[in-house]
């Protein structure tokens, strides 16, 4: 089977698994608040999908899943300048699409997908085209997003190294301008979140890949084979870990860069490994099986992370809770005729994006039972109940 039909064969069934897991989400409360908050270009993108498909959860992750797939085929043709042997592409597009902070960005809209997108976009046209025109993709990434602000940090180190002076004023100039428009967050006094944020980072990309990630980023500085990959991942990978002295950080804006690193971790593996006998390979073979069984298992309690409630004695505690709930409550209340509702702020937000509005006339109230109730709502996963709130009348507020 040729390397192409293989490549396009697990980009379509990536897809289709995640078009599948749609109908198994709610929009969450950040989500609403992206959606019918302040301008910005993610939003743009969400309600151009909402315009062409309607206010639902299908056009609401359309544009995330097809960024995720532009993004892995970046990866793949980034790949070709590090990788020689085009299985190897292969299993890295593997490694990468299976990783659970993948998973999650090609799925849920924050700017984790459009970061990974933007990134990859930018050291391909890089690496392939002019630099003009790599000088327009950053100016586009500076308008886009307020968290490309490192990226610009990374290059004008970069361009110190490799003498350029001429990127190195636009960087300098394209990070004020970032500091300007959206600022950047330093307050707060050493509080020990340096390890938390390793857990987090570990949790991303798994303990194993990260490991071997932060490994292959430090043989490439002993051996001085450093790029702008390189750059990019390992100078806001060190900002990320210094901020985290200080106040707790959102890995989720660091995490996009390391993605970078990907390709390096390969090209360092893929040497290591093919510089022994076979006889010295058992232990890279093991890794590799290792890491693979550990992507596979993650991925597989990401996409049935409902049967986890089984096992959990408060719902609240599981970690995809806040992206449940909400549309099958919508629906529970519209058969009942009840199309505007008072609610907590967050789940009224998240109502209203399923067509359920915000009134006094009824009032929703979770986990409490009263003589007065009109609606009793149950929601259960598995057989298991995990949300209970009953209905009353306005006039009972």
């Amino acid at each position: 089977m040729s390397s192409r039909i293989i490549l396009f064969s697990m980009l379509g069934l990536d897809a289709l698994v995640l078009i599948l897991q749609i109908n198994q989400l709610s929009i969450s409360y950040d989500e609403a608040s992206l959606f019918f908050g302040e301008f910005s270009l993610l939003q743009l993108l969400v309600k151009f999908f909402v315009f062409l498909f309607g206010q639902n959860d299908f056009a609401l992750r359309l544009p995330m899943i097809c960024m995720h797939i532009a993004s892995a085929l970046l990866l793949y043709k980034i790949s070709q300048n590090y990788l020689k042997l085009q299985r190897n592409r292969l299993w890295l597009l593997l490694f990468f699409i299976l990783l659970p902070g993948i998973i999650s960005s090609a799925i849920i809209v924050n700017s984790a997908g459009l970061m990974i997108f933007g990134l990859l976009l930018f050291v391909y046209i890089y690496q392939n085209f002019a630099l003009k025109y790599s000088y327009i993709v950053l100016f586009l990434l500076m308008l886009s997003e307020g968290n490309f602000l490192f990226l610009f940090v990374s290059l004008a180190i970069f361009s110190l190294y490799a003498k350029n002076r001429n990127f190195l004023i636009l960087n300098i100039f394209l990070f004020a301008v970032s500091l300007f428009l959206y600022g950047i967050d330093t307050h707060g006094s050493p509080k020990g979140y340096f390890l938390d944020s390793i857990g987090l980072y570990a949790a991303i990309f798994t303990p194993i890949v990260f490991v071997y990630m932060v490994y292959a980023l430090y043989r490439k500085f002993l051996t001085r084979d450093i790029d702008i990959l390189w750059f990019i991942a390992t100078v806001t990978f060190i900002i990320s870990l210094a901020l985290s002295f200080r106040q707790r950080v959102g890995i989720e804006y660091f995490a996009p860069y390391l993605v970078l690193a990907l390709p390096l971790m390969a090209q360092v593996f893929e040497h290591s490994y093919r510089v022994r006998l076979s006889i010295f390979r058992k232990r890279y073979k093991f890794i590799f099986i290792i890491s693979l069984i550990f992507l596979v298992a993650n991925s597989a309690l990401v996409f049935f992370n409902k049967y986890l409630y089984l096992f959990i004695d408060e719902p609240k505690k599981h970690f995809s809770y806040k992206m449940h709930i909400a549309k099958e409550l919508s629906s529970a209340l519209k058969k009942e005729g009840i199309n505007c509702i008072k609610a907590d702020s967050k789940m009224s937000k998240r109502l209203q994006f399923y067509g359920v509005t915000k009134c006094n006339t009824y009032k929703l109230e979770e986990n409490k039972r009263s003589d007065e109730t009109l609606v009793n709502v149950t929601i259960s996963y598995r057989n298991k109940i995990i949300y209970f709130a009953n209905v009353t009348k306005g006039n009972n507020l």
